[in-house]
């Protein structure tokens, strides 16, 4: 029997009124998880957490701009977003590929398409 190296899941529909892509794909090593209303992607973020021993019980997590807009706002929509991709997958790195329309967007609702697409 033949194993997949890569295993992928994707998803269109309308979310709050606006077309929706969402496609996950597992590699060995992290997820790449796109999330893009352009049919595109302009943002890549890296998401993986941090060897930096801390006081406190909450992970820590990293995020790096890769590729677009490197802003804090990006940032703190990819925590939002892909945390629990993370978190479920082993605390593997996540990718985040984005190009979003409405970022007024209810996050829940983009998190329960991810949730839909899931590879890990």
């Amino acid at each position: 029997m033949e194993s997949k190296l890569v295993t992928s899941e994707q998803k269109a529909e309308v979310v709050s009124g606006v077309p929706s892509q969402v496609v996950c794909t597992a590699f060995s090593s992290h997820i790449l998880v796109v999330v893009v209303q352009f049919g595109k992607m302009n943002t890549l973020v890296s998401l993986e957490h941090s060897n930096v021993a801390s006081d406190i019980s909450e992970p820590v997590l990293t995020t790096k701009g890769l590729l677009g807009q490197d802003k804090p706002l990006i940032h703190i929509f990819t925590k939002n977003l892909v945390m629990f991709v993370s978190q479920e997958a082993g605390n593997k790195v996540v990718l985040l590929a984005l190009a979003m329309k409405d970022r007024s967007m209810e996050v829940r609702a983009l998190k329960e398409r991810i949730q839909v697409c899931q590879v890990w």
